[in-house]
């Protein structure tokens, strides 16, 4: 009875507080992506999850499309935005859906 029915209710009312707390942080980090990279702050990536079933992640943008004059991309450590250094490293890009 608790893993079909407590554990089910602990973990969403887990999942609705950890939401209210951390939703600040991240239309913040939001809007910060959305100027750093001219108005382009999320991505959507398809990956294989446990028996290659297909899931989503939305991420945040953390590097610029700058190219060179020939159109190649520039390397990533040019196209890296000072908020992309720091959501990177709280590890705040990848949100999954």
């Amino acid at each position: 009875m608790y893993k079909n029915f407590f554990k089910r209710i602990f973990d969403l009312f887990a999942s609705f507080v950890a939401l209210l707390v951390l939703s600040p942080v991240f239309i913040v980090t939001t809007f910060a992506l959305y100027i750093a990279n001219n108005r382009k702050p999320l991505f959507f990536q398809l990956r294989p999850g446990k028996n290659g079933r297909i899931f989503k992640v939305v991420k945040f943008k953390t590097m610029t499309d700058e190219r060179d004059y020939k159109g190649n991309l520039l390397p990533d450590a040019d196209r890296m935005t000072k908020i992309g250094k720091f959501v990177r490293s709280t590890s705040l890009d990848d949100l999954m859906y």
